[in-house]
């Protein structure tokens, strides 16, 4: 069993289950495709948490699965803001605890606005980042959402083809 994370404690207080699936990091490829590869699931069922910025509310986390890319008008829209850009690398420790490959939904330093695409609703479970490399989380989007509190399912995702 993995070293308990932040992520995982916030889900045993809330009683929420959930299942823990490891894999060997490999540092030049931290993309969500290759995690699915690892961990023996799709990679549209593995979702990876990208850290962002509106231009009115500042920082929000999206939540898209490992196969698609973030369109973000959609996000904007959703989010309620004219535009939307990605968080300077260097940011994404400092605003949320992680590291790039590890940045997890939830139990970030702070609680940011987090947008989850609507896909995760096709999956009974999916696999997120438990808040450090070499580790997932399994559980159903509900239940995500649940112990994240600020949800919105939107879709904010445009799959590979669709581009």
């Amino acid at each position: 069993m993995p070293k308990k994370t932040n992520a995982m404690r916030l889900l045993d207080k809330a009683g929420i289950k959930y299942e823990i699936l490891e894999y060997k990091v490999d540092e030049n490829n931290l993309d969500a495709v290759y995690v699915a590869q690892k961990i023996g699931l799709p990679a549209g069922q593995v979702f990876k948490t990208l850290v962002a910025r509106g231009d009115r509310t500042g920082v929000i986390m999206a939540v898209l699965p490992g196969d698609a890319q973030l369109d973000f008008k959609a996000l904007a829209r959703a989010s309620d803001n004219k535009s939307v850009e990605m968080a300077a690398l260097k940011e994404v420790l400092l605003l949320t605890g992680y590291v790039r490959g590890g940045v997890s939904p939830l139990a970030a330093k702070k609680a940011y606005p987090l947008y989850i695409d609507v896909k995760a609703k096709d999956w009974d479970k999916i696999s997120v980042s438990a808040g450090q490399r070499g580790c997932q989380i399994v559980l159903a989007p509900d239940q995500l959402a649940s112990a994240a509190g600020m949800v919105v399912f939107a879709k904010i995702s445009v799959s590979v083809e669709e581009r």
